[in-house]
């Protein structure tokens, strides 16, 4: 287990590979863990770290559970690493996290893939707020060895930091937020999730040209687990564009192209 010491709390990480750094940031069930698949394969061409929030998996629980204070979590451990700019993902809170970030620190965030992001604070289920761990991974995943690090670490998170986030979700301009980002981002969504709503078709068209959405036919909340290879697979040819290049231009397969409806 790797951990730095960020005041006089232990934030855990985990990392994979050598070259450019991306960060893989946990949403509101589970921690680091449920990410190790997507490590490995990113890791091949990238160092690929993992961490955990302030309140869940082995990170300290220390009641600093703001979207805001998750934030500083990360610019401290970017500072801590010497990370002068990373690519982004995060799942659900880590993508509000991540997408937070990115607007308020754009020179640092070479580029946002944002898994299960609420583009309107509506459109998360009230259950997050009101289940124990436990019963949230049994509703949002089945039973499988691909399940198991989110079901064995979901337990240690700390319920308050789940009800936190998500109490100030509910005050923010995520629309705005997205129209004002300046970091070239894809969208993942899983068709079956049932704790983020689907966008609409008028939100996908209202999306800037910097944002390209995907939609995931076969996934529930956790793309990663549900569609693993061809998340992989998109999440490499992301991170694989020129910083320059317009997430749209992203020569997707046929497999994991949005569909309009």
């Amino acid at each position: 287990m790797s951990a730095i010491l960020l005041g006089n709390n232990l934030v855990h990480y985990e990392v994979l590979g050598r070259g450019r750094p991306i960060i893989l940031l946990h949403g509101w069930v589970g921690s680091w863990r449920y990410w190790i698949p997507t490590m490995q394969a990113a890791s091949i061409s990238f160092r690929t770290y993992a961490l955990d929030f302030w309140g869940f998996g082995d990170t300290a629980k220390n009641q600093n559970y703001s979207i805001q204070d998750q934030a500083m979590l990360l610019d401290q451990f970017m500072e801590q690493m010497g990370m002068m700019k990373v690519a982004l993902v995060g799942h659900g809170l880590g993508a509000v996290v991540a997408m937070q970030f990115a607007l308020k620190n754009p020179g640092m965030v070479d580029r946002v893939l944002a898994v299960s992001y609420p583009l309107v604070a509506q459109s998360t289920s009230q259950r997050l707020r009101t289940s124990s761990a436990v019963d949230l991974v049994d509703w949002l995943l089945g039973k499988g060895p691909e399940t198991e690090p989110v079901r064995t670490d979901a337990p240690k998170n700390d319920s308050l930091a789940v009800r936190t986030s998500l109490m100030e979700l509910a005050t923010f301009d995520l629309k705005t937020a997205w129209h004002e980002l300046q970091t070239n981002c894809v969208l993942v969504h899983g068709v079956n999730d049932p704790a983020i709503t689907q966008p609409t078709q008028e939100q996908f068209a209202e999306l800037p040209m910097r944002i390209h959405a995907v939609t995931f036919e076969q996934s529930g909340h956790f793309p990663m687990l549900d569609e693993s290879s061809k998340f992989n697979r998109l999440l490499v040819d992301f991170l694989a564009l020129d910083s320059s290049d317009s997430p749209r231009e992203l020569q997707l397969k046929e497999e994991w192209k949005r569909r309009m409806r």
